[in-house]
């Protein structure tokens, strides 16, 4: 109130010093004097606000405002503040979940290249194995072709030999030996 008081006496000063009221054609404290009524009306104004205390009301409502502002405020740094904790742990689970990518992906190209060379090993045996058949097949296949060939020299041998036997052996001849054939297989079967 003092600080309202003050500025009342400063306004009251002012309208003093003004220049109509210097010129005195008319005495200022009249009611004809327009300067004079508009100063009594604004003091009643003034006046009529202060008993209503509506200084007081307006500086609590800018008080309110002010507080208001100020929990805004408070509760904007504290956001804040809660965002740049929540993005420095995203990040931080961002580092933790790319290192650990890395980690899976160098895991993943040491299993590959395990992998690889088992398979380059598996490759060379089953080769191996391969090789070893297909040997065995070859041996297996001469065999075959050389006892082929025998029986085939021993099949012509034999018919050879018939041919030459039967043309230059007799009947009797040949019943001695079908005779003798008989006797060696019966004293072979007892």
């Amino acid at each position: 109130m003092r600080t309202l008081t003050g500025h009342l006496s400063l306004a009251a000063g002012l309208l003093l010093a003004n220049p109509a009221f210097a010129a005195g054609d008319k005495p200022f404290f009249s009611l004809k004097n327009t300067d004079f009524v508009v100063l009594l009306g604004l003091i009643l104004f003034v006046a009529i606000l202060v008993y209503f205390k509506v200084p007081s009301l307006v500086a609590g409502m800018l008080d309110k405002r002010a507080e208001g502002i100020q929990s805004e405020l408070d509760e904007a740094r504290s956001l804040r503040d809660e965002a740049q904790a929540l993005l420095a742990s995203y990040e931080r689970k961002q580092r933790e979940v790319q290192e650990q990518a890395d980690r899976i992906v160098a895991a993943a190209k040491e299993e590959a290249t395990v992998a690889a060379e088992a398979a380059r090993a598996d490759l060379a045996k089953s080769l191996e194995r391969r090789m070893a058949a297909a040997e065995e097949q070859i041996t297996n296949a001469q065999s075959a072709a050389i006892r082929e060939v025998r029986d085939q020299s021993v099949t012509v041998a034999m018919s050879v030999a018939r041919e030459v036997i039967a043309k230059q052996m007799t009947a009797a001849q040949a019943n001695g030996l079908i005779d003798e054939a008989i006797s060696e297989v019966d004293a072979k079967l007892h």
